[in-house]
């Protein structure tokens, strides 16, 4: 049965009163209200967001049901939601991964690696295919952090006779590390032309399948992997990872240097080890500083996408080979702060990739 233009248009208005924050549009301009059904009294549609990792979908889900369920002839209310990652940059020949998410340090020990697993767990767990690649040449830390050992990648060869590798998986998540294909004692003595080539291997030959981000997880650095990244795919974005305490936001600040240098933008900036949080007394110790990196990123006008503290189940499930925001025994606190640092790069991504999209929305009858 077809829905009367009048009560097509009444829904419409209805939703049309409910803003994206970040787009600081309304969801129908947005073209958000999919498959719009309308029998009698019962209305069904479909709200599409441009990340499944969206920081307001249950907020957007209830303002939903609020302004269609408050009118007069509205006797039943379906509301799905769903998502369509859009992609940085159109997508050509074998590459098929929407976007990539490079992860960044000035130096080394401020839990970079430890961030990128568990945003790209995050990301997964909200719904989005995701991949994760460990492009730290020199020390590759990924097969030993998410439990995958020493195992070598299947690998095929395709009808141009070159070598293909398959990443692995864990709990859904595609992986690919130097350390599958070298022993993990093995001194990685390389020039510049070396990792670059490794690099693009990894890009070139991984079958890395349809993706709606891939994670990189850098070597901490301004070296070689940070200009081969930028200069041979789209990075849709950086995150930099830094502790509170001044000798690592000097060398964070230089990681955002070079990514403006080389015009990748930046998503954020993840403060690690922010505080301490007693168990016994309740207390909060500012161990290595406190708000450094909140207050660059606002000095900087860039988002701060959270804070993450210092916690024992970190550091186990990391040496356990779970990532701490899949762990069941995992304090909701540092959970949420993962999650929460996944739906703010998340977001700042399908901002920039709307940026100058023309979605159809649903028309007005007249």
């Amino acid at each position: 049965m077809s829905a009367p233009s009048e009560q097509h248009n009444e829904v419409l208005k209805a939703l049309s009163t409910i803003m994206d924050p970040d787009l600081n549009r309304n969801i129908v301009d947005l073209g958000f209200i999919k498959d719009l059904e309308i029998d009698g009294g019962r209305v069904a549609f479909k709200i599409e967001l441009t990340t499944p990792a969206c920081p307001v979908k249950d907020l957007m889900k209830q303002q939903a049901n609020d302004a269609v369920g408050a009118l007069t002839w509205t006797k039943d209310l379906e509301i799905t939601m769903t998502a369509q990652v859009r992609a940085a940059v159109p997508m050509e020949g074998a590459m098929k991964i929407k976007n990539i998410i490079a992860v960044a340090s000035g130096k080394g020990g401020v839990g970079k690696s430890t961030v990128s697993a568990n945003l790209a767990f995050a990301l997964s767990q909200a719904g989005a295919s995701v991949g994760i690649l460990d492009a730290d040449i020199y020390g590759p830390s990924m097969p030993h952090m998410l439990g995958l050992g020493q195992a070598q990648p299947r690998t095929t060869t395709d009808e141009n006779g070159q070598a293909r590798m398959f990443p692995f998986e864990k709990d859904g998540v595609k992986v690919m590390s130097m350390g599958f294909l070298v022993p993990p004692e093995k001194a990685m003595i390389w020039r510049g032309p070396m990792i670059h080539g490794a690099l693009q291997q990894f890009f070139g030959q991984v079958e890395w399948g349809e993706l709606d981000y891939l994670v990189i997880d850098l070597p901490p650095g301004t070296g070689d992997a940070q200009l081969t990244m930028t200069q041979t795919v789209p990075v849709s974005g950086a995150v930099i990872v830094t502790t509170p305490q001044d000798v690592a936001m000097i060398d964070a600040k230089k990681a955002y240097n070079m990514f403006g240098e080389t015009n990748v933008p930046i998503l954020g900036i993840v403060e690690n080890m922010s505080y301490f949080h007693c168990p016994e007394c309740d207390h909060e110790s500012h161990i290595f500083g406190h708000d450094g990196a909140r207050v660059w990123a606002e000095s900087l006008g860039v988002r701060f996408l959270g804070n993450i503290p210092i916690n024992l189940k970190i550091r186990e499930h990391g040496d356990d080979g779970i990532p701490a925001v899949i762990a069941e025994d995992t304090p909701k606190a540092v959970r949420d702060a993962f999650r929460n640092i996944a739906e703010q790069a998340a977001s700042a991504i399908s901002m920039r990739n709307h940026a100058g999209e023309n979605e159809a929305p649903l028309e007005l009858s007249n």
